[in-house]
């Protein structure tokens, strides 16, 4: 559907704030106290230990009234170049999916999908197997798809528990080619970013130049990927304007200088240390200082790149490619701005003083590892966790939403809506009915247009009417979905409530009729 374009007004989002408390301010404060014990211990020693105190003191004391609110939130990310494979039929390892506590968001990088012509057009037509993979796995356990981007082989998906949907605006993606002349999506870069509870998050699937002797390429693939894709967002034009940007997939850097089999060597005695030195992404960061910016967890897994399919050992054919670290995951948290040279001292020294963001995002890396159980594709999986720990922008939904009375299809429903906090609405919004368990936005059982002349006010409480001919015939758990055409995404969930089994099914032969509790 598309939006339209006259009408919307003005809507902005709400600001409240959340109970728990960080922390990242308790580890702070820990370490100011520890330090002021070590002071007191050479007190006696002269004036300037007893001052240290005092400042240290006023410095804790100055933490203990600042604790922000936060709460955490667990990101699960993997990237896997599937070299054109199907996807096999169990995940749940790659997803994690009994881990404690369970993650918030997933976010699936892709590679090497199957993109010849005849497929590619057939995936444009209805979702990829891949996805349909990943979805058919992650709905029954209450994850919705938020959005996802193809660009030939790239693949990025983003899923994320349905009690988080309302709070996850501005979706937008897009997309960057290198690959023969920039023409050819064989190479390239996909990304999503939206705003989650309020603060920018950005993640970038990308795969880079292939071969040993392409490092400088690559690192120019990437420099250039980062600053030409651009999005249609005033505060976050760019990728390195997010508060927080990940970057995943096969980088394709490799393992310079060292011969084939002092590497196997290395790996097969686990001594896995030997050969960070010589990973080529290791060595560009010593050069490239946009690189320096990025974060990576410790490569204590063996190389994901190149193996036999369906097995455990590095490649044996011909070629005996030597294996390496292609497939990577990085993280980039913005940089804070630095003080002109033509703030005086006083303005720099108070906007040090601040001290913490009113709207802080602490990254975390939990885990960072390889699953080498599949063996589909000549790469491994990489996987990586993260919590995010974030004070909320705002914590209630921008629109309320829901049934009114008993659901069946014997007679017309009725459903109300109320607009919580401005946002540019429109009269292209609609309102799915989902079952329970729903896939995406668009895996709706019917739906119902937004009141078609004027916008509501704020806290109006609008009617509508569902037709008794589009509601299911069978009884089932449900709920409704206000999505914006504009924001591209869900915000409002009602409650789940139930449809009652309607006669009509009976009449239809849907379900055997019930005489004196006996099926007939």
């Amino acid at each position: 559907m598309d939006p339209l374009t006259d009408g919307p007004r003005i809507r902005s989002d709400s600001m409240s704030s959340s109970a728990s408390q960080s922390s990242r301010s308790k580890m702070l404060l820990r370490q100011r106290l520890s330090q002021l014990l070590t002071c007191i211990e050479d007190l006696s020693s002269d004036d300037e230990a007893s001052e240290e105190v005092s400042r240290t003191l006023d410095e804790a004391f100055h933490l203990c009234g600042r604790f922000v609110p936060t709460d955490a939130f667990r990101l699960h990310m993997v990237t896997w170049n599937v070299a054109t494979a199907e996807p096999p039929e169990d995940i749940t390892s790659l997803l994690q999916l009994d881990v404690q506590p369970p993650a918030d968001l997933y976010v699936i990088g892709l590679q090497e999908v199957n993109a010849t012509p005849v497929r590619f057009i057939s995936d444009m037509l209805a979702e990829d197997s891949w996805s349909h993979v990943f979805m058919d796995t992650l709905a029954p356990r209450g994850f919705v798809k938020v959005t996802s981007i193809r660009m030939q082989g790239l693949l990025l998906l983003v899923f994320a528990k349905q009690i988080h949907l309302p709070f996850i605006r501005k979706i937008q993606t897009t997309y960057v080619r290198t690959g023969i002349f920039g023409y050819w999506g064989n190479k390239g870069g996909v990304s999503v970013r939206f705003s989650f509870y309020g603060h920018m998050v950005c993640f970038l699937n990308c795969h880079l130049a292939a071969h040993m002797n392409y490092a400088l390429e690559r690192v120019d693939e990437f420099e250039y990927i980062l600053e030409s894709q651009d999005f249609d967002i005033s505060d976050t034009p760019n990728v390195l304007d997010h508060k927080v940007v990940f970057c995943l997939g096969d980088m394709n850097f490799r393992i310079a200088d060292h011969g084939l089999h002092f590497i196997r060597s290395s790996i097969n005695s686990g001594r896995l240390n030997l050969l960070w030195t010589k990973d080529q992404l290791t060595m560009m960061k010593k050069k490239e200082p946009f690189l320096q910016e990025f974060e990576e967890g410790p490569l204590n897994f063996k190389p994901t790149y190149k193996f036999d399919r369906n097995s455990d050992t590095y490649d044996t054919s011909g070629k005996k490619r030597k294996p390496a670290w292609t497939d990577r995951i990085l993280w980039r948290i913005k940089p804070k701005p630095q003080p002109s040279e033509d703030d005086d001292d006083e303005k720099a020294s108070t906007s040090t003083d601040d001290g913490l963001d009113e709207y802080p995002l602490l990254v975390a890396q939990d885990k960072y590892t390889s699953d080498m159980s599949y063996g589909v594709s000549d790469h491994k999986p990489v996987i990586a966790t993260f919590s995010l720990e974030l004070r909320k922008c705002f914590d209630i939904p921008l629109v309320h939403i829901s049934p009114v009375g008993v659901w069946s299809a014997d007679q017309d429903a009725l459903l109300t809506y109320t607009i919580q906090e401005d946002f540019m609405s429109s009269t292209w919004d609609w309102i799915g009915l989902y079952k329970v368990g729903f896939k995406s936005a668009s895996d709706y059982e019917t739906f119902v247009w937004v009141r078609e002349n004027d916008l509501p006010e704020i806290n109006e409480v609008i009617q509508i009417s569902v037709d008794k001919d589009e509601i299911p015939l069978l009884s089932g758990q449900y709920l409704l979905g206000y999505f914006s055409t504009n924001m591209q995404s869900i915000l409002g969930l009602s409650a789940n409530f139930q449809i009652l089994e309607s006669k009509r099914a009976v009449m239809e032969g849907l379900v055997p009729e019930n005489v004196n509790g006996v099926n007939k």
